[in-house]
């Protein structure tokens, strides 16, 4: 039986398989795929193979279970498809080395399986991947959701309090209540620059760079002096135009800012520098937030991760700012000054 040629050479079908896989250029061959991969997809066809032939629900319902099992092992679709392919290859070239014969049924139900078993994983992935992207969305929608109900809830106690007229409107109370808003003004600004990235509308203009900074630095200088900061801006020479998002642009750098003014310590100084050359524009966004951990600017990036030690927030903010630059054709970097603070840099062509 065929199923009895591939387990007697498996050690052989294995290392002629790892060596197709191995110098394969794309998609890379990772050492997990090499040492388990490879057995496993082999041990897999083995097992279908020994249905009856013809049993095509039970090869279909082997090839979805190995579909899951590969998907939770960390495997790639391209992986899938075309580490099956190689062995299918090794498979074949031994046989014929070896001048065993495969008969017409043989090799029919060899390839039904190996297709099915593609198909399969292919298939078990993208629903899986599916389960996990509708789970994944659901619980930022329920964190957003839970993070607009606190503002909101703070807000409307301050205002309850104030439109009683037991505090002042220079106190603490009214403090809250200018916090709370701007914290849902950052959350529903996120929300809507996560949606246009995700649907992908952009709307490109030409916009004048001085005109811009002057339009942030207005709300920018008010949440500033809020908070008892010093902020500076450079200003800027006419004439100078980028072709942006100026949504996507604004929602980032206003981003920076809030981040800058959130992390500076108190009476602290916050800069929003523009650095002008002949093909670039670079807007860098200075704090004093005392430096970070070694190593850890660009974790700063990556999707929850906060940088407060409160953890407060969905930790979305900075990683919707770089892919809303990069969506615009721009880089958005980080310098780490320790001791000191950030600087964080915003690089956009020139037009």
């Amino acid at each position: 039986m065929f199923h009895d040629f591939l387990f007697a050479n498996r050690n052989a079908i294995v290392a002629r398989t790892r060596a197709k896989v191995a110098a394969r250029t794309a998609p890379y061959a990772t050492h997990e795929e090499l040492e388990s991969g490879i057995p496993l997809f082999l041990d897999q066809l083995i097992s279908m193979l020994r249905k009856p032939n013809g049993d095509d629900d039970a090869i279909i319902a082997g090839a979805s279970r190995h579909g899951l099992d590969l998907l939770k092992r960390g495997f790639t679709v391209g992986q899938v498809v075309y580490d099956y392919g190689g062995l299918c290859q090794a498979v074949t070239e031994l046989a014929d080395e070896k001048h065993s014969p495969i008969t017409a049924d043989e090799f029919h139900t060899f390839n039904k399986c190996l297709d099915s078993a593609i198909a399969e994983a292919v298939t078990e992935y993208s629903h899986a991947r599916e389960q996990e992207l509708v789970h994944a969305g659901l619980e930022r929608l329920g964190s957003l959701a839970h993070e607009l109900r606190n503002a909101l809830g703070a807000a409307i106690l301050s205002f309850q309090t104030l439109q009683n007229g037991t505090v002042g409107v220079g106190g603490s109370t009214a403090a809250l209540l200018g916090r709370s808003l701007r914290r849902l003004s950052t959350l529903i600004d996120s929300s809507v620059a996560q949606v246009r990235l995700e649907s992908a509308s952009l709307v490109m203009e030409r916009v004048d760079v001085a005109q811009f900074i002057e339009e942030i630095e207005v709300a920018a200088s008010m949440e500033a002096n809020a908070r008892d900061l010093s902020f500076e801006v450079t200003p800027v020479a006419p004439g100078i135009d980028v072709a942006v998002d100026r949504q996507l642009l604004a929602g980032a750098v206003v981003n920076l800012l809030q981040n800058a003014f959130k992390f500076t310590c108190p009476q602290g100084r916050v800069s929003l520098n523009t650095v002008v050359t002949a093909q670039s524009v670079l807007i860098e966004v200075h704090d004093q937030c005392g430096g970070l951990p070694v190593g850890k600017a660009e974790e700063l990036f990556q999707p929850f991760v906060q940088r407060n030690v409160a953890q407060t927030g969905l930790g979305l903010g900075l990683s919707i700012s770089r892919r809303s630059i990069q969506a615009i054709g721009g880089q958005l970097r980080v310098r780490d000054m320790p001791g000191v603070g950030c600087v964080f840099t915003v690089e956009l062509s020139r037009v």
